[in-house]
């Protein structure tokens, strides 16, 4: 036998592996990286995981081939500091859920890819400069249209039509916020409501604010499509069930926990579609010539319960446009 011949036998059986397995196993495991802002027991939370790595494994990126290394942060300090951690395992995309997550990547890193899953002004905060056209490395998927807002009001007049005063609760550092109230705003006079900030940084006042709207009658909550007020949704729904007070809210999770009324986009699905991206990421292509996409489902949910408690009869033709009702 010649010397290189001997060579190649000795070095592929030097494992007990055939060449083709030894190959197999040497194929590059692709990094991914997911930063959650909110608690990792949180529902929502783990129904969005669930279906990005579900869809993952849909699009051929199995535990072969890639490994979903996953951060959790309930506040900025925390945030950052898991943000630290995501780069420093040098991933090759990384999905961030909201803007804190976001920026928090972003200040760290202007060259690691990230596909957002929930944003609602990505051009206002800078994380892209345009929505056909992100340019840079981050892209993604809009929670809704700042016109929303409106939609929101109109909703909450028709199940509680005496409707004259409502607090918007919203965070108020949140750069979100202020858009998002000024679709309410300016729909809210030719409605005939008043409409009023309520921030989220004093649990007293919270309640102090609602019980006040409860006891001056005809009064209504809108809460907005912010992380922070998920994160404190339970407050919110408990407060509201507590002083009989019609409360409309942006996600299904605040129906599913016994909220009055919800619509929203079904931000579960975002998450199916943000793997989609970063599939896409994976296979070569620049986040930046991937445009913003704008949601696809909608869903208007009511929870029969909850109106029943604080006497609230659902009009039928509300009904006739929801997509569920919670019993």
């Amino acid at each position: 036998m010649r010397r290189r011949e001997f060579i190649l036998l000795v070095g592929g059986s030097a494992t007990g592996l055939p060449f083709a397995v030894v190959a197999q196993q040497s194929q590059q495991v692709r990094r991914v990286g997911m930063l959650v802002n909110g608690p990792e027991a949180d529902e929502l939370m783990m129904a969005r995981v669930a279906a990005f790595k579900k869809k993952l494994h849909e699009l051929g990126w199995t535990s072969e081939n890639s490994r979903v290394d996953i951060r959790y942060g309930v506040d900025n300090d925390e945030l950052r500091e898991k943000a630290k951690e995501l780069v420093e395992l040098a991933p090759d995309v990384v999905l961030a859920m909201a803007p804190p997550s976001v920026i928090s990547l972003r200040k760290l890193s202007r060259t690691v890819p990230v596909v957002f899953a929930a944003v609602t002004d990505p051009v206002g905060l800078g994380i892209v400069q345009d929505l056909a056209h992100p340019g840079g490395n981050t892209t993604g998927f809009l929670t809704a249209e700042f016109g929303f807002g409106a939609k929101w009001l109109e909703l909450l007049k028709e199940i509680s039509p005496n409707l004259r005063r409502v607090l918007v609760v919203t965070d108020l550092d949140n750069q979100s916020s202020a858009a998002q109230f000024a679709a309410i705003q300016s729909v809210s006079p030719s409605m005939g409501v008043d409409v009023h900030l309520l921030g989220l940084d004093d649990s007293a006042a919270i309640e102090h604010a609602i019980a006040e709207l409860a006891r001056s009658g005809n009064g209504g909550i809108i809460a907005l499509r912010l992380s922070e007020v998920i994160s404190r949704r339970q407050l919110i729904i408990r407060l509201a069930a507590q002083y009989r007070v019609p409360a409309i809210y942006p996600l299904r999770i605040f129906a599913a926990d016994g909220g009055l009324i919800a619509y929203g986009p079904d931000t579960v699905d975002q998450f199916r579609q943000a793997a989609s991206y970063v599939d896409r990421i994976l296979k070569g292509e620049k986040p930046g010539d991937l445009p913003v996409q704008a949601p696809t489902k909608y869903e208007l949910v009511i929870n029969s319960k909850a109106a029943k408690a604080i006497g609230i009869t659902v009009p039928p033709s509300l009904l006739a446009h929801t997509d569920d009702v919670i019993e």
